[in-house]
C-alpha cells in the first residue's frame, strides 16, 4: 500500500469533506500517509482536518492529517497535490454566470466566457503552485481536478516540467443519460469517449454487444414527437442520433444554444447563486459532524454528497499501489495517439495506470460530423492556457473570441472589458484592461 505524503489543495473548501471522506473509505489503500489540508480559512480548515481524523481513528488507520493557509510550507517535500480549488469563489463564479447574459451569451462555469474567465484566475494560481513545487517538493506530482481542468492541464503541461494529471467523471456520466432518455438499461450500453474535457464524444458505442446508435434512433423516432420527459435527456439523445456520436452534456450548449440561453436568461437566479445561499448550510452539517465522536456526512447537507473527487483518488491509489485500473484522464496527445489532435494538446481519453504512469488506449479519430468543433474548442483550449499563463488582455480576448459560443469580436471585447473589472481582485495585473 502506498506510503505518501498528499497535499490538498483546496482542503476548506464545500467539497473538502467528502474528499476526505473519500480518501477514508479507500484508507487501506493510503494506510500510513500523510494528509496536508491547504486553503485560505483556517476555521474550515480545522472542520475539514478534524472530521478527517476521526473517521480515520473510527477505520483504525495511521493516517497523519495537518492543515495550512501556507501553501508553500504546505507542499514541501510531497509526493502528491491534488487540487481542487475555486479561485474567488462562488461569488466569482456568479460573475461567469450573470455578466455573459446582459450580452446575450451563455455563462456558465466551464464553458464559454465563464470558462475562460475561471481559467485566468486558476491558471494564476497553478502557475504559483508550479513555483513552490519547484523549489520545495521537486518528486511531486499533480493530480488536478481545478476547472477548467483542460485548460489547467494545457498551461501547466506546455510551461513547466512538473508532471499533471487531469480528471472528471464525464466520460463515465454521461452515456447513462442518452440511455435512460431512450429508455434503455444504462449498464448495457457500452462507450469510449474522446476529445477535449467536458467535450468529449463516443468513438465506439455498443448496446449488449450491438451498434448504440442504430438502437438510438429507433428509440428517438419513437419517442420525439411525445412532449413527456427530461428536456436535458431528451436533447442529448437528439443531439447523439444526429451526429451518429453519444455527446457530453455540455454539448447542449452549442447545439441548444438559443434555448439554452433563453432558459438561463429566465432563471432567477444562476447556480452559482442557489449554491451560495446553500453553503452556509454546508459548513452547519460539516460542523456538526467534526463535534460528534464518528462524523457521518449527510448527502443532502454536503456540496456534491460524500464520495468527492473519487476519480483522482483512484488514479491515485493505481499510480502509487501499481494496479492497472483503467480510468478516463486528460494527458498531453504525445505520440498523436488521438488522431486529429497536435501532440502538444491536452485530450481526455481512457487508459490505464500503473506505477510506471498513465497509458492512453489506442484511440479512433473523432467522426467528421463531430471533429470540427472539437478541434475548435482544443484550439480555444491553447489560446486559453496561454493567456493564463503569462499573456494580458490582448491575448485572453483573443481567446475569447476563439471560443464558439461567443458571436463576434466586438462581443468578446466587451464581455472580457466588463468581466475582467469585475474579477480584478483575482486576476494578476497584466491581465487587467
Amino acid at each position: 500500500m502506498a506510503r505518501i505524503k498528499i497535499a490538498y489543495l483546496g482542503g476548506g473548501s464545500t467539497r473538502a469533506p467528502g474528499t476526505m471522506a473519500s480518501f477514508m473509505h479507500q484508507g487501506e489503500n493510503f494506510d500510513g500517509s500523510e494528509f496536508v489540508l491547504i486553503d485560505l480559512d483556517p476555521d474550515r480548515l480545522e472542520v475539514v482536518k478534524t472530521i478527517t481524523e476521526k473517521m480515520a481513528r473510527a477505520k483504525g488507520l495511521d493516517i497523519t492529517v495537518t492543515a495550512t493557509t501556507d501553501r508553500r510550507e504546505g507542499v514541501r517535500d510531497v509526493d502528491a497535490v491534488l487540487s481542487s480549488f475555486r479561485p474567488g469563489g462562488f461569488e466569482a463564479r456568479a460573475l461567469d454566470e450573470r455578466i455573459p447574459l446582459k450580452h446575450g451569451v451563455i455563462g456558465q462555469e466551464t464553458q464559454g466566457p465563464g470558462g475562460l474567465m475561471m481559467s485566468l484566475r486558476s491558471v494564476h494560481v497553478m502557475r504559483g503552485l508550479c513555483e513552490d513545487l519547484a523549489a520545495v517538493a521537486p518528486r511531486a506530482r499533480i493530480f488536478n481536478y481545478t476547472n477548467p481542468v483542460n485548460i489547467v492541464s494545457q498551461a501547466v503541461s506546455e510551461n513547466s516540467g512538473i508532471p499533471i494529471v487531469s480528471f472528471c467523471e464525464g466520460p463515465m456520466c454521461f452515456p447513462p443519460v442518452i440511455a435512460r432518455a431512450a429508455g434503455l438499461d444504462p449498464d448495457l450500453l457500452v462507450t469510449k469517449m474522446a476529445g477535449v474535457n467536458h467535450n468529449c464524444w463516443s468513438t465506439e458505442a455498443t448496446y449488449d454487444g450491438e451498434d448504440a446508435i442504430a438502437l438510438l434512433r429507433e428509440r428517438w423516432e419513437q419517442i420525439k414527437d411525445t412532449p413527456a420527459g427530461d428536456v436535458h435527456g431528451r436533447r442529448a439523445l437528439h443531439l447523439a442520433v444526429t451526429m451518429g456520436s453519444i455527446p457530453s452534456d455540455y454539448f447542449l450548449y452549442y447545439y441548444f444554444r438559443e434555448d439554452r440561453l433563453r432558459e438561463l436568461r429566465h432563471a432567477p437566479t444562476t447556480r452559482a447563486e442557489d449554491i451560495l445561499s446553500e453553503v452556509p448550510d454546508y459548513w452547519a452539517h460539516y460542523r456538526e459532524q467534526a463535534a460528534s465522536d464518528a462524523p457521518r456526512l449527510d448527502p443532502a447537507r454536503s456540496r456534491g454528497g460524500i464520495h468527492e473527487l473519487e476519480l483522482a483518488i483512484d488514479a491515485m491509489s493505481a499510480y502509487y499501489n501499481d494496479t492497472g485500473a483503467r480510468l478516463p484522464f486528460n494527458v498531453p496527445n504525445t505520440g498523436a495517439f488521438l488522431p486529429g489532435f497536435d501532440e502538444s494538446t491536452v485530450v481526455e481519453v481512457w487508459g490505464t495506470v500503473d506505477a510506471k504512469g498513465f497509458h492512453p488506449e489506442e484511440q479512433s479519430p473523432l467522426p467528421h460530423s463531430v471533429r470540427g468543433i472539437t478541434l475548435a474548442l482544443a484550439e480555444y483550449q491553447i489560446l486559453a492556457a496561454r493567456a493564463g499563463w503569462d499573456g494580458g488582455p490582448d491575448d485572453a480576448v483573443r481567446a475569447m473570441a476563439a471560443n464558439p459560443l461567443v458571436p463576434s469580436l466586438p462581443v468578446a471585447e466587451a464581455l472580457y472589458a466588463e468581466m475582467a473589472v469585475a474579477q480584478r481582485a483575482w486576476l494578476p495585473e497584466r491581465l487587467l484592461p
